[in-house]
């Protein structure tokens, strides 16, 4: 009906206008050139009207806009000189994963995958063989290779992010020289820990029980005696880092927890730091802060301004160490056995100041590597 109709109308049209076509008709009667659209109309209504363009017209179009496709037969060795080959294979054979992540589009999987291919299948021999890595096909490889070719300068950046998290503040070259930490995290009734070293190897992994949190009237000495105990199983490390919350004290039902936690930190900087220097020698504070909200910003775990659980991301840490060859972080046999089931759905074991305490670890250096590139 709709064909019928619009022959019909094509044929009525062209009589009436001299038997022009195309998107644009020029009516006989006018003597400008005054051009007006051509419509398909609705058979069912007669009202609803489709601007239609002729054959002609689209070919135009086509043919004046059109531009070769990028994308053609030639292999990706013939798009480049043999100069240009040999740098982007000489980088991608010897760059490690963090010199890999420098270049567009491969910061993430993409770097180690790299690594992996090459490893296990030797040195790329030609650009070609580069689309055989995961998650680089065509037009990504071509990307990273003119990245390889032409690298964007950074004119400025930040000397070191993590100085917005940590308190107090310290130089940059302390932390960096730093071969291990102690990330601390204390909860509601017990107080966790993870001792990771400067080459992302977890060396300690616990939590132990405090029975005097938040009994009582808060009672100094026997809070003393908690975080005393625990000091005492803390093994030495360059720095210990101390998870600093962010409870809000106008909501005044969470200030008797706000309390507790600064009298905890309060006694974990007392006993932690040396207290034989004099403030005035050039020797870095051991013991620091770093927010709650900055580790959980750098895994994605904020919704607003509220921290979410950080078990599966622990998981997955735990799950990369066994899988992969370069992972986050390597944890030990023995603790993965420990916790394997630790952090499952629905678990009642109150593993999330273990969670916290590792995460806060992991984000420590990786900011801290960030910042220092």
């Amino acid at each position: 009906m709709w064909f019928a109709r619009r022959l019909l109308s094509s044929v009525a049209q062209r009589s009436q206008y001299g038997g022009q076509s195309g998107l644009f008709r020029r009516p006989q009667h006018c003597a400008l050139p005054e051009l007006e659209p051509r419509y398909l109309q609705c058979t069912c209504c007669w009202r609803s009207r489709v601007p239609v363009a002729g054959f002609e017209t689209l070919d135009a179009t086509l043919s004046s806009t059109s531009t070769p496709c990028k994308e053609d037969n030639r292999s990706l060795d013939a798009c480049y000189t043999s100069e240009q080959r040999d740098a982007i294979l000489q980088l991608l054979n010897n760059a490690s994963p963090s010199e890999l992540a420098g270049v567009k589009l491969l910061r993430g999987r993409k770097s180690l995958n790299i690594v992996e291919y090459r490893t296990k299948n030797g040195p790329f021999q030609t650009l070609e063989s580069v689309v055989n890595v995961p998650l680089l096909k065509h037009k990504s490889a071509v990307t990273v290779f003119n990245s390889i070719l032409n690298p964007v300068k950074k004119e400025k950046k930040v000397k070191i992010q993590l100085a917005k998290f940590i308190r107090p503040e310290v130089d940059r070259s302390w932390l960096e020289d730093a071969s291990s930490i102690v990330s601390l995290v204390c909860g509601t009734n017990k107080i966790a820990w993870t001792h990771v070293d400067r080459g992302m190897k977890v060396l300690d992994w616990q939590q132990l029980e405090c029975p005097n949190f938040l009994r009582g009237t808060y009672m100094a000495s026997a809070y003393l005696n908690d975080v005393s105990t625990v000091v005492e199983l803390l093994p030495s490390a360059d720095f210990y880092i101390i998870e600093k919350s962010s409870i809000s004290v106008q909501n005044t039902t969470l200030v008797p927890i706000m309390v507790h936690m600064r009298t905890v930190e309060a006694m974990l900087f007392a006993l932690l730091e040396p207290r034989n220097s004099p403030p005035e020698s050039n020797i870095p504070p051991r013991v620091l802060n770093m927010m709650r909200s900055a580790v959980g910003r750098h895994f994605g775990l904020m919704v607003g301004e509220s921290r979410t659980s950080g078990a599966q991301t622990v998981r997955q840490l735990m799950t990369e160490s066994v899988t992969q060859k370069l992972p986050r972080i390597n944890f030990p046999p023995e603790l993965l056995v420990k916790y394997r089931n630790y952090f499952q759905m629905g678990s009642r074991r109150g593993g999330e100041e273990l969670c916290d305490a590792l995460l806060q670890a992991v984000a420590f250096y990786e900011l801290l590597s960030e910042s220092s590139s």
